[in-house]
């Protein structure tokens, strides 16, 4: 019985060693073929490759903003009616002034009339007694009275001509008008809204910046603006208010800025993309972002060096070597750190690649590389 729990337990040990000895094997292997130099007769691997080279870089804050209309209003009446005249149609421009809507106002037109008569009379009354009193055939207290009843009366009329012009519906400023509300004859509440006014020349772009950023924003600061309803086209402008409190909730701070808008094509609750320049232009060495491997250890590249192979003839191999990334730009990232101007860089193929594998560079197919890339319709 021992025996055979000895030999049970031999051969428990052998399979297990021989399972932990195996796998130890193909990792080393493994290890030393992604880590280790290629050998003499390995096979050169196809790569595309761009030689570094410096480029004007302006620093940007990239942020996605919503616009609004310098002023925008939903119109309406202050007074209940029904609806009589509509001089407008959806989607009109306006003038400021310009009449819109009028209200059933007879009954308020003949009370004023009314009003108007009695001021009138008042009026005739104070001036007769008036010379009634020079000459001193009526005392002070009916020339007094007569005055009294005259303001109260010209009082009236004015309140009843407000009331009057109450039943109009004017624009408050120049714009363009959305969809009509109403219809003739509808009867309207107070405050029913009518149609929406917006001004859409210039527009304003309300957007907010972390407050790490705050010290690179000034007033006057040129900003661009795209949207995605035209693609391709940008929408200049400038920052012209800058909120003077952070939210507390997300350390944020609201900017705003006017955008150009002279074709009226921005519209209020648009989504827009805003890039913001800061600070002056630098020289900096930029490259396709494909050229970046990024993980966990630090963001490297390939480099292409020119040396002799086994055989004594000229040889390309790759060489990894890690860099310090800036700020993006379309398909361009920026370099500050790690490779100098003329280095050759591999932009294509870096999957097969590790360090003194032979390469040939074929740079019949390009990675994009461009600063300010378009869509292109497919």
């Amino acid at each position: 019985m021992i025996k055979r729990m000895v030999i049970m337990l031999v051969l428990v040990a052998v399979v297990l060693g021989g399972v932990f000895g195996f796998k130890d094997f193909v990792n080393g292997k493994i290890k030393e073929f992604m880590t280790g130099p290629a050998g003499p007769g390995h096979q050169a691997q196809t790569v595309s490759t761009v030689k570094a080279g410096k480029s004007e870089w302006l620093q940007q804050i990239q942020v996605v903003g919503s616009l609004r209309a310098v002023r925008g209003a939903d119109l309406a009446l202050e007074l209940p009616g029904v609806v009589d005249r509509l001089y407008f149609q959806s989607g009109d421009d306006v003038e400021e002034g310009k009449e819109l809507m009028h209200l059933h106002d007879e009954d308020d037109v003949a009370k004023l009339q009314s009003l108007e008569a009695l001021a009138d009379l008042s009026q005739v009354n104070y001036d007769r007694d008036l010379k009634q009193f020079k000459a001193q055939a009526v005392s002070q207290a009916v020339v007094d009275t007569d005055a009294a009843n005259l303001k109260n009366n010209r009082a009236q009329v004015e309140q009843q001509r407000a009331i009057v012009n109450k039943k109009k519906l004017k624009a408050p400023f120049s714009g363009r008008l959305g969809l009509r509300q109403v219809d003739l004859g509808q009867y309207l509440a107070a405050g029913t809204v009518v149609v929406t006014l917006q001004a859409l020349t210039p527009i304003y772009a309300d957007f907010f910046l972390p407050q790490q950023q705050i010290a690179k924003i000034h007033l006057d600061e040129e900003v661009s603006a795209t949207v995605d309803a035209f693609p391709g086209q940008t929408f200049k402008g400038k920052i012209t208010a800058i909120n003077p409190k952070v939210e507390s909730g997300s350390r944020n701070v609201q900017v705003r800025a006017t955008l150009d808008n002279p074709d009226r094509k921005l519209l209020p609750g648009m989504f827009a993309t805003i890039t913001v320049t800061t600070g002056a232009p630098q020289q900096l060495i930029t490259l396709p972002q494909t050229a970046i491997s990024y993980n966990a250890y630090g963001d490297l590249v390939y480099i292409v060096d020119d040396k002799k192979g086994p055989d004594g003839k000229p040889q390309l191999t790759a060489r990894q070597t890690f860099v310090t990334v800036g700020a993006t730009r379309g398909d361009q990232v920026s370099i500050l750190k790690g490779i100098d101007e003329g280095t050759t860089v591999v932009t294509g193929g870096q999957m097969k690649l590790r360090n003194g594998v032979p390469v040939a560079i074929n740079n019949s197919i390009q990675p994009k590389n461009d600063a300010n890339p378009k869509p292109v319709d497919q």
